[in-house]
């Protein structure tokens, strides 16, 4: 009778732990598969606040990895009060130049399991999962019912992508009646995906990695081109991009938009499955410490030594959460009739790569200058791949950025 007992005992013993073993294989592995830059949105990139008042919109954006299921991530990260949104929905888009989607792919998001959230400020909101399938790729429409508008605006004014704005809630229409459209993002943080094995790649930069002069909707900035790269890649086909770049954004100082390490946490540290960061910042700080005026010798000094700085901070705090942490080095700026740069400006810029290519200060480090500059004059951009400005390159400059990236960063580690 005894010898029985244990028998049952170890049979349910065994059950439970093959149950166990069945929950924890369901468990979803959330990883971001598209994300954008928080700021305060200042002048023309402020949305008329009628547009925001009994409104709906309606944001496309692509995501560059697939996952069997995925969940939005709202952001009311620089408001001063707390934002409500009346109803939300995700679908798929049905032409990412207009607020057309796929009626048969629209979700309505839930938070809680409510189709209505109070956002607090400062806060970012995860909605609940929703079970959408989607590819590698796609473009989805993020779609939000705004009863009132926010106290103060959170958005990204460089989405290279058409918003569509209406009024009333129309949060579930195929298309929205008496939209009107815009080229910047608001209250919009994320999408992560239910993607087993895959990480994230977030590119931390400024006008250049947000893509200056890319046309909406064409997807051509360098961090779009690399994630097409990635994609056809078998390797690292489930490795996701997350472009963190903000226009005019510095390594110490604010300026449009947070600083660099000011936004780390956020930035890097919040979107998960996260397992490698490519910082790409400073040619801002450089230029604009002599674009209004000279700069003293002990001035430049204190500069490069300020952002070697943080550039170490960055570094040591990916670290701290097993991130591997790349270096792109600042591209050439000599041509820039915005920054003009002199010889003491181009002495910096050499002292800061030069710390960003000593072996040991980054994990990897890509070498953006060398793919970019003019070998007739290494101080400016070639002429082939800038954009006429001498400072941000052309579609074809920045498909260079792409392809100058080593695949083989970022291919998982082959085991012994």
């Amino acid at each position: 009778m005894r010898m029985a007992r244990i028998g049952t005992l170890l049979c349910l013993l065994g059950s439970l732990c093959l149950g166990g073993a069945a929950t924890a294989q369901e468990k979803p592995h959330w990883v971001a598969s598209w994300a954008t830059s928080q700021m305060v949105p200042t002048g023309e990139n402020i949305a008329p606040v009628e547009d925001l008042t009994d409104a709906t919109i309606r944001q496309i954006v692509r995501v560059s990895i697939g996952g069997k299921r995925l969940r939005v991530r709202l952001s009311n990260a620089f408001g001063t009060a707390p934002l409500v949104v009346g109803s939300a929905g995700v679908a798929l888009s049905a032409d990412n130049a207009t607020s057309r989607i796929l009626p048969a792919s629209a979700r309505v998001l839930r938070f809680g399991g409510q189709p209505r959230v109070t956002i607090p400020a400062g806060a970012d909101y995860l909605s609940d999962p929703v079970d959408l399938p989607v590819l590698a790729g796609a473009d989805l429409a993020i779609t939000l019912h705004l009863p009132t508008p926010p106290e103060r605006q959170t958005g990204h004014p460089g989405a290279r992508a058409h918003s569509h704005f209406a009024h009333g809630q129309q949060v579930m229409a195929e298309a929205l009646t008496g939209a009107k459209t815009s080229t910047r993002w608001y209250a919009i943080g994320g999408i992560e995906v239910d993607a087993p094995g895959a990480g994230a790649l977030v590119i931390l930069g400024d006008s250049i990695t947000d893509g200056y002069g890319v046309q909406p909707n064409t997807n051509a900035r360098w961090p779009d081109r690399l994630a097409m790269r990635l994609r056809a890649n078998p390797p690292t086909r489930n490795l996701a991009v997350l472009n963190a770049g903000i226009g005019g954004n510095r390594l110490r100082l604010d300026g449009t938009g947070p600083n660099a390490l000011a936004r780390f946490e956020r930035e890097v540290l919040t979107p998960p499955g996260v397992t490698h960061l490519l910082v790409i910042e400073g040619i801002n700080d450089l230029g604009t410490l002599t674009r209004d005026a000279p700069a003293s010798p002990d001035q430049h000094a204190a500069l490069v030594r300020e952002m070697i700085g943080v550039l170490e901070q960055i570094v040591a705090r990916a670290r701290a959460h097993g991130i591997k942490v790349i270096g792109g080095t600042i591209m050439p700026d000599g041509a820039s009739a915005y920054y003009h740069p002199d010889a003491a400006n181009e002495a910096d810029r050499a002292a800061v790569n030069a710390w960003i290519r000593t072996p040991g200060n980054f994990d990897a480090v890509v070498d953006f200058d060398a793919a970019m500059r003019d070998p007739k004059d290494p101080t400016r951009l070639h002429l082939d791949l800038d954009s006429g400005d001498g400072l941000h390159p052309s579609i074809a400059g920045y498909q260079a950025m792409a392809d100058a990236v080593p695949l083989a960063l970022f291919a998982p580690k082959s085991r012994p």
